[in-house]
């Protein structure tokens, strides 16, 4: 079509409505310096955990020193049994980490030849370790006992040389490692010169250098496997392949036997070196209380100090911190380690030496005889000048007057420690990956905390390096992402939502000029019930709705492009667009402005079958069976090779997501490329879900608002971290394509409800039904805490109590059926162990006593506030549930809840009652330390703690309150509408009256001779059809809607199944208004007319397409006929059902209730007697009764808590390494330059320009480009994957 250009219709109506496109949410500054405190904090963290861990163990060296005085001879079995603990500490914790994985994992037995050499290479490391440490170092000084640990890189730095030379690599780097190999040669030579050199004939003392020697050099063959794995891939021995690929594989089984063998070896040298060193262990069981208080807290401090050492450094290398946080501080820790013991010496002796005045001249050998050997062994006051006297005295061997003597010891320092630089310059440039796995990042599990540093960076993956003076862009395999989107009967602000999220993401990753290969994007909207007879047009139309969105996503269009930037200029505004017909209604294929396309599909439910699990149904075969599978099957008929084509296939259904979405749903692209990374980086994540932030204002969303926020901050996260997460919920959430089509999965969640069961499980929960087929298949599910998305929550009474009763029956159903396959499922999902089932069954547990929970609490603040006895109390309490139970029978769904409302609002005046009661029984009974009291305040601790540690969230703690006072209407209310209305199977929400103007003729009235005709028409037509229809081929059939003899109306029993019935009567009116307006223009003609700023083009599907689709309405969806007698009988069923389950429910919670009242009536005999305590932390004297029933449950339902708590800090950490290294590795698009104006003159450039939208998106997804860590000194920053910076 011809643009069309002209004036503006009217010129004084130019305003515009624009909504809100950038992300104002976020704070984007507060988060930019969120990561540079954090980056300064780890960097500190490694330096200080690095400098605690070297000097305890240099110190408890010290103290092991025979000629040291702060343990006396007999007692330095002591300091080498804690140097021996130092050695096996990692080891120790590495085997039950090994045990439990080879459990769950399936662990694979290595075979005897890599046994026999991986023991004998840990054989020669452990022995080397333990004589270097335990035996030689105690009888060196502290400069060498510093320096000669950075010699353990001596091997590494040779197998480096061979490894580049085997791969052909020979740069910048294979001279480096050239270098190191000679200046370790020069600090080894030193070492040994500078000791032999002072006294030739010292056997003793020539022993001890050897055995230094000698050991560090077999403890640097420790990290082997970090250079055989690369020397395997060029070499063609196949024993060498099947070694390392074998040790890989076999990981945990090894690390149990090497673990062993390390402890067995330690304890042997340590237990042959104290005997032979004319030593008794039984000193260490008399040690004196000081020198116990000495040892303990070096060798605790060592042992934890290690540990955190190297948790901050995998932390710091997840972040992209490798330079800045890992390697940089790692390198300054022995240069720290040095000054720290060193110039405590030099400041003493200088000391010395001022305080004599100058009455006699004396060097550092005269200051050793007079001072430091002369002191006498009493460690009362400070410790300090004792431990500076003690490393003191491992310098007085060595003739620190001399300069050749300090020469030598700074030599062999700086060659050593240079060495140990050289041989790790290739981390500079390591390619890291975001939140790469640590079995990635270092190539053993095992740390060696005696040497922390050295150990972290020679334990750090070794590629082949090769120094770029250019960016690089690595080939990574680019991900295929189909976001997919339901609707129904969204209103316009919610099109606009999400239509708009879907335009930033077109912005964020362009077709028409991609700057970024990490992923492509297609988007389908799947929108149902999207037709509806319309007089006086051809056929069906579509409805408002319908509508709506088509004209959203003209207005989104405009406002994206802008195109309207001359005054009063009128032109063409969205290019054209293409609309085509299907045999399930009709697709719209629009294109965006940077060139991807959202396909809406407008779906027919008398064509097609309606609803979201369908709607569902309907993309997962279209995207994942037909776009996916189709062209191979193409190419497979044509003889291309089979294994080729099946390895493509898995390999493209492992790099395409599902993102699934509602139709309301507002989301950035950061949120997307946050649930990306977690599924590229770990392969056996079959989906992850994001934050959901419930939006609308009002106290039912209020409510929900801090409920959504529990959910998550708590139970998600303890899911995630301890097992798996149940429920992904299809609002916002990224599935794996090969996790979708696996056995079992996508294949069932096509089955049609047949038993009363599935309508309950399947039909009311489909995201949770979904997740339950992935988690039985051995596919586990995230929770990525930053992937924030919003979505509208009902915002009335009556729409909250019908959503959470689907919501709540589906949530039993999934959870007993996860349980009741424990043992399956645990054998094959790894992620979930049978004690995450305990869980589990605690928690479902505590969910069915919620009613009786509640009533308990009633009961107990009425005992209090009227003075009544509990068990009168508790009688009272349960009164109410039991009437509204009884009521709920009776009375239909829509008076029940207008019922529970009313006692919704009396109960919140007594929640208000219960937490005044709690406060008063405290300040009435002058402590805080009853069950109850203590209770209340450990909850309300964690909760404003964990608010704490979600600061962008903490203002939902105010909606606390009002959670509080609806505790009775959401756990005993809601729960019993929940119950008793599980028969319901019907949406509940977003539902529309039917219309009005048609009225349902009453069944009493007889046809008159016109309607007889018209019914036996139309029954003719029926059967004509059908019969036609049998003779087609099964490719070509059209689904068609048969039409039955009018049933006598029945009334409705309550509360059973609500079905879509398709009256007779509205069948023949359809029928004969088609027939009446065969003339009229059609529903893509009624569209073209109403878009008038879009231009539509008709455009058909391709015959391939279009008999995909009939064959898949024929197999999966077509629609359901409505049948009388088989309704009947699933509403029976269904009853049936509830009853069963209620029946077992409830007779639960008055079991319970029954037992309390029992223990109550008994108070003296079966309750469980506590002292009181005052404020004052004093025995009152006094005694309190507590309930034994109810004292376990509340003491349960703490310890979880605490638990989730405690999974809610480990899971934060982990949020906040992700976040900070997506910040740090999302490729920024560099922003274009902007004209410059004069002063006073604007700019003509819109505020809502394509470009600025783009700038806006690179800002809120890039922060950290330009902050103060900026990377401009380094000499590549490469991008893998999705955008990841590889070289930090």
């Amino acid at each position: 079509m011809e643009e069309d250009t002209g004036i503006q219709k009217r010129p004084w109506d130019t305003c515009r409505e624009v909504p809100v496109i950038k992300d104002e949410q976020t704070p984007w500054r507060l988060i930019k310096l969120l990561k540079v405190i954090v980056l300064c904090v780890v960097c500190i963290l490694v330096f200080g955990f690095a400098l605690c861990s070297k000097t305890s163990f240099l110190l408890l060296i010290t103290v092991a020193n025979k000629s040291t005085r702060i343990l006396s001879t007999e007692q330095k079995p002591v300091a080498l049994l804690c140097i021996g603990c130092s050695l096996i500490a990692s080891s120790v914790l590495l085997i039950p980490q090994s045990i439990w994985k080879a459990c769950y994992k399936k662990p694979k037995i290595p075979r005897r030849s890599t046994i026999a050499l991986v023991m004998f290479f840990e054989f020669l490391v452990s022995l080397g370790a333990a004589i270097l440490t335990i035996v030689a170092m105690p009888h060196l000084d502290i400069v060498t006992n510093v320096t000669i640990l950075n010699g353990v890189g001596v091997l590494s730095a040779l197998l480096q040389v061979t490894t580049q030379c085997c791969g052909k690599e020979r740069g910048f780097f294979l001279l480096t490692s050239i270098t190191a190999c000679l200046l370790f040669l020069i600090g080894y030579i030193l070492f040994v010169v500078l000791y032999i050199r002072k006294d030739p004939s010292d056997i003793k003392m020539a022993m001890w250098v050897g055995l230094a020697v000698g050991g560090s050099l077999l403890v640097s063959f420790n990290w082997w496997e970090n250079y055989f794995r690369l020397m395997s891939v060029n070499s063609r021995s196949v024993f060498f392949k099947n070694f390392t690929k074998d040790v890989k594989k076999c990981q945990n089984i090894l690390n149990i036997l090497s673990g062993l063998l390390r402890i067995a070896v330690t304890a042997c040298v340590l237990g042959a070196f104290v005997p032979l060193s004319k030593m008794d262990w039984d000193v260490v069981t008399a040690i004196p209380r000081q020198e116990t208080r000495i040892i303990a807290i070096m060798i605790g401090v060592q042992l934890f100090s290690s540990l955190l050492c190297h948790w901050c450094s995998l932390a710091a290398c997840k972040m992209h911190a490798l330079r800045r946080c890992f390697i940089i501080p790692l390198y300054l820790a022995s240069l720290a380690v040095m000054a720290l013991l060193v110039v405590p010496v030099i400041v003493y002796y200088y000391d010395y030496r001022s305080s004599l005045n100058g009455t006699a001249a004396i060097n550092f050998t005269g200051y050793c005889h007079n001072v430091v050997y002369g002191r006498d062994q009493n460690l009362n006051g400070s410790v300090f000048p004792h431990l500076v006297l003690d490393v003191t005295h491992t310098l007085c061997f060595l003739d620190m007057s001399k300069m050749l003597d300090i020469g030598m010891l700074t030599g062999e320092a700086v060659s050593l420690w240079l060495g140990l630089v050289l041989a790790t310059i290739h981390l500079w440039h390591l390619n890291v990956l975001r939140i790469e796995r640590t079995q990635n990042l270092f190539i053993r599990r095992l740390y060696e905390g005696s040497f922390i540093e050295q150990s972290l960076l020679l334990n750090t993956r070794f590629d082949f390096p090769i120094k770029r003076k250019k960016k690089n862009f690595k080939v990574f395999e680019p991900a295929n992402v189909y976001v997919c989107a339901t609707m129904w009967h969204e209103t316009y602000d919610e099109m606009m939502n999400i239509i708009i999220s879907l335009f930033r993401l077109d912005v964020y990753r362009s077709k028409n000029e991609p700057k970024f290969n990490d992923f492509t994007f297609e988007a389908h909207i799947y929108f149902d019930d999207a037709f509806k007879d319309v007089k006086g047009q051809e056929g069906r139309g579509l409805n408002e709705y319908a509508k709506n969105l088509v004209k959203v996503l003209t207005e989104v269009y405009v406002i994206f492009l802008n195109i309207d930037t001359k005054l009063f200029k009128k032109h063409r505004q969205v290019p054209d667009q293409i609309i085509m017909r299907t045999s399930y209604g009709g697709q719209l294929v629009f294109t965006m402005p940077e060139g991807n396309t959202i396909v809406v599909h407008f779906k027919d439910k008398d064509l097609i079958r309606h609803k979201k699990r369908w709607s569902q149904v309907m993309y997962l075969y279209y995207l994942l069976g037909w776009k996916l599978m189709t062209k191979y099957y193409k190419r497979w008929k044509k003889g291309e090779d089979e294994d080729e084509i099946t390895a493509q296939v898995l390999n493209e259904k492992h790099n395409t997501y599902l993102l699934a979405l509602d139709g309301d749903t507002d989301f950035h692209p950061t949120a997307l490329m946050l649930l990306i990374d977690r599924l590229r980086i770990y392969p056996n994540v079959g989906a992850a879900c994001g934050r959901i932030h419930p939006t609308g204002t009002g106290p039912t969303v209020w409510f929900q608002k801090f409920e959504y926020a529990v959910s998550h901050w708590l139970q998600k996260t303890a899911e995630h971290v301890f097992g798996c997460v149940l429920c992904s919920p299809g609002c916002f959430s990224l599935f794996r394509a090969e996790a979708l089509m696996d056995d079992n999965v996508m294949k069932r969640y096509a089955t049609k409800s047949m038993e009363a069961s599935h309508y309950v499980q399947y039909d009311q929960g489909e995201d949770r039904w979904l997740c339950t087929l992935l988690l039985k298949q051995g596919w586990r599910i995230e929770y990525n805490a930053a992937s924030d998305a919003y979505t509208n929550a009902p915002i009335d009474f009556k729409e909250l109590f019908n959503q959470r009763r689907r919501w709540g029956p589906s949530t039993f159903a999934n959870v007993v059926d996860i349980l009741g396959d424990t043992t399956m499922i645990s054998k094959r999902n790894s992620s979930m162990s049978k004690l995450f089932m305990i869980y589990l069954l605690f928690a479902i547990t505590s969910a069915i006593m919620a009613p009786a929970t509640i009533c308990l609490m009633i009961a107990g603040s009425l005992a209090f506030v009227f003075n009544i006895h509990s068990s009168a109390a508790l009688v009272i309490a349960v009164i109410p549930p039991i009437i509204y139970l009884i009521l709920c029978f009776k009375l239909k769904p829509d008076t029940q809840i207008k019922v529970a409302a009313i006692f919704s609002i009396v109960y919140a005046f007594l929640m208000l009652v219960v937490i005044m009661s709690i406060i008063g029984t405290m300040v009435k009974e002058k402590t805080i330390l009853t069950p109850s009291s203590i209770f209340v305040i450990a909850m309300a601790i964690i909760y404003i703690t964990t608010a704490f540690m979600h600061p962008q969230e903490f203002s939902l703690v105010f909606h606390g309150f009002l959670y509080i006072l609806c505790i009775p209407s959401a756990y005993l209310l809601l729960i019993i509408y929940s119950m008793v209305n599980m028969n319901n199977v019907s949406w509940g929400t977003r539902e529309v009256k039917a219309p009005t103007e048609t009225p349902k003729p009453a069944v009493s009235t007889p046809q008159t001779l016109t309607q007889r005709v018209k019914s036996e028409w139309a029954r003719f037509i029926a059967w004509f059809k059908c019969c036609k229809k049998s003779n087609q081929p099964a490719m070509e059939r059209r689904i068609s809607v048969l039409i039955s003899e009018p049933e006598q109306a029945q009334p409705e029993p309550q509360n059973t199944i609500v079905e879509d019935v398709r009256i007779l009567q509205e069948e023949e009116e359809r029928y004969f208004l088609k027939m009446e307006h065969s003339n009229l223009k059609s529903w893509v003609e009624a569209l073209k007319t109403y878009s008038e700023d879009m231009h539509l083009h008709e455009d058909t599907l391709n015959e391939e397409e279009d008999m995909f689709w009939r064959e898949l309405q024929e197999k999966y969806l077509e629609p359901l006929h409505y049948d009388k007698e088989k309704q009947d009988i699933i509403a029976s069923d269904l009853q049936d059902l509830r009853n069963k389950i209620n029946f077992v429910f409830f007779t639960l919670n008055a079991l319970w209730l029954v037992a309390t009242f029992t223990l109550q009536l008994f108070n003296a005999t079966f309750s469980i007697q506590l002292p009181k305590f005052d404020l004052n932390m004093e025995n009152t004297g006094e005694n309190v009764q507590i309930d034994p029933i109810a004292f376990m449950f509340i003491l349960g339902f703490a310890l979880s808590v605490v638990i989730q708590f405690f999974a809610m800090l480990y899971h934060r950490v982990c949020t906040l390494i992700h976040y900070v290294a997506f910040l740090d590795t999302e490729p920024v698009e560099k922003k274009p330059e902007e004209p410059e104006y004069l002063p006073g003159k604007k700019s003509p450039a819109s505020e809502y320009s394509a470009s600025s939208v783009a700038d806006s998106l690179s800002t809120n997804t890039s922060i950290g480009a330009d902050d103060s860590w900026d990377e401009s000194d380094d000499d590549i920053i490469e991008f893998v994957g999705q955008g990841e910076a590889t070289s930090l």
